[in-house]
């Protein structure tokens, strides 16, 4: 198709984009959204025919899962390795581990962090299984449930979007490949200092472990398990069968979880290294990276960690080997929802591609055409995301739906160099949005991992990620000005400091802390 034929869509190219965002934001359900986007933009190529509307859906479809299947393969052992290491009790034996060392509320709120932080290769393992791990350590110290949903959505998504051996950074990396920006990986590793979102809201939970900083709803709740032992402000304890999951091996150890981790990390590294030529291809270690196969070395580190767990469980009879099978069959079935999303946002993707509608070059040519004041883009960018992640519940559909977008958008020579200021707001937008969302699945998830009424955490998480996200966007004119990202984060995070010592002089929440030493709490 010549470039003549590609813009003749014109204003119709933007049609299936803006129909899978519109109803997304009317229904807040981004699989049907996508699904009748894809459907819109098959048929607007298909001049209206209903016959080749269905043969061009799946056309596209079936092109972008073959070149995109060794994504679904590492998910798929993703979630068979999740499964089988919570089985194997690795995480319930750190817990286990923490009650007695941790002897401080600081020490189990850093704790918290910190195995959260640990667990970044997937946000629903995140949630669930640091929730688990750590409520018998933070009920001892009378830290609220409210708080604990926060430390657990807090260290999910915004450590998962900056980790490259995670489900999130082999997502991203394929939709900015999809969206022709380079090499999936190596341009994911590159935004890392453009999230601002992420880096801040880490930095923000840290500060606020330490100074035992408590401002807004969630300072009511804090004072009242600190001073009167109630975790659930008179809420009560919600119940969860899928954190209460009685399969769960009495037999491991904390390495059982550190371990598969470790492996499937470094297994992944020396993946990459090997399959971009760092091993007798010409090429060093470190541009081993930029031109490695990222989505197989995801495949081949994931599948060595799983043998690694497989040798570390079954021998030792942590489980048998039918409960490591099993627990393969359940984690494949785990991440479903995850195949779905993707397989629809690369069909999407692929309907308004240059090989067919052409939206990112009209698009992108408008923008050229403007008088639009380019160095306000991350910040307009960030906003957009931020609400549209808000609306729908999700972070990855949000990221789907506007990477290619900011990609075109920075095509045109005028805004090509804001294209990593820009693609970074996208998923620092994406991930605040769907943190603040009371439809999000991670939302939804950290309030099941802590036992915590989800609108208790809801209201109360709010406040504090719209401090992190009200930084970001300061910070995200600052780095449409300047293009440098170093230089925006550190004046994010100075910001950050400056905002949460006013907020703590002003608007701190006096707990009288003289009541911690007394360790009975009323669990609802």
């Amino acid at each position: 198709m010549d470039a003549l034929t590609q813009m003749n869509y014109g204003w119709l190219s933007i049609v299936p984009p803006l129909v899978a965002i519109i109803l997304a934001l009317i229904t807040k359900e981004v699989i049907s959204s996508l699904i009748i986007g894809i459907l819109t933009g098959a048929l607007i190529y298909s001049y209206g025919n209903p016959v080749g509307m269905v043969m061009n859906t799946f056309t596209v479809m079936g092109e972008r899962m073959s070149g995109n299947v060794n994504i679904l393969i590492f998910l798929g052992l993703l979630g068979a390795l999740v499964v089988v290491i919570t089985r194997a009790g690795g995480s319930a034996a750190y817990g286990s581990w923490a009650v007695r060392k941790i002897g401080t509320r600081k020490g189990a709120s850093l704790a918290t962090c910190a195995l959260g932080c640990l667990i970044f290769i997937d946000d629903y393992f995140n949630c669930l299984s640091v929730g688990t791990v750590m409520r018998p350590v933070t009920d001892k110290h009378r830290i609220s449930r409210a708080k604990l949903a926060y430390l657990l959505d807090a260290t999910a998504a915004p450590v998962c979007i900056i980790a490259p051996v995670s489900s999130w950074g082999a997502s991203v990396a394929t939709y900015i490949e999809e969206a022709g920006v380079g090499n999936g990986m190596s341009t994911f590793i590159r935004l890392i200092p453009y999230n601002l979102y992420a880096i801040t809201t880490i930095v923000m939970i840290i500060i606020i472990c330490v100074t035992n900083l408590n401002f807004g709803p969630m300072g009511r709740f804090e004072k009242n398990a600190i001073e009167n032992g109630d975790l659930f402000s008179g809420n009560g304890e919600i119940k969860s069968d899928e954190v209460q999951n009685s399969a769960v091996s009495d037999k491991g150890k904390v390495y059982d979880l550190i371990i598969p981790i470790l492996v499937l990390i470094g297994a992944t590294v020396i993946a990459m290294a090997y399959t971009g030529g760092a091993f007798g291809g010409g090429y060093t270690f470190t541009q081993s990276f930029g031109n490695c196969d990222s989505s197989l070395s995801l495949v081949l580190g994931s599948f060595v960690a799983l043998v690694a767990a497989f040798f570390l469980f079954v021998p030792r009879k942590v489980i048998s080997f039918h409960e490591f099978m099993d627990g393969i069959t359940e984690g494949i079935k785990s991440m479903v929802p995850a195949f779905t999303i993707l397989i629809l946002a690369w069909a999407i993707g692929g309907i308004c591609s240059v090989d067919y509608l052409n939206t990112g070059g009209f698009v992108g040519n408008l923008v050229n055409n403007s008088t639009f004041p380019v160095f306000v883009l991350p910040a307009i960018t960030f906003l957009v995301a931020s609400f549209l992640g808000f609306a729908t519940g999700t972070s990855w559909g949000t990221m789907a739906l506007l990477i290619p977008i900011g990609a075109a958008i920075c095509t045109p020579a005028a805004t090509a160099h804001l294209i990593m200021p820009v693609l970074g707001s996208i998923l620092a937008g994406a991930v605040f949005g769907d943190h603040i969302s009371p439809i999000s699945d991670t939302t939804i998830l950290s309030s099941t991992g802590a036992s915590c009424n989800h609108i208790d955490h809801v209201s109360t998480q709010v406040v504090y990620a719209g401090v992190a996200a009200g930084c970001c966007a300061a910070g995200y004119v600052l780095m449409g000005v300047i293009n440098n990202g170093i230089i925006s984060v550190l004046a994010t995070l100075v910001l950050l400091i400056l905002v949460l010592w006013v907020i703590s002089r002003k608007w701190g929440t006096k707990i009288d802390m003289s009541q911690i030493s007394k360790t009975d709490t009323k669990r609802g």
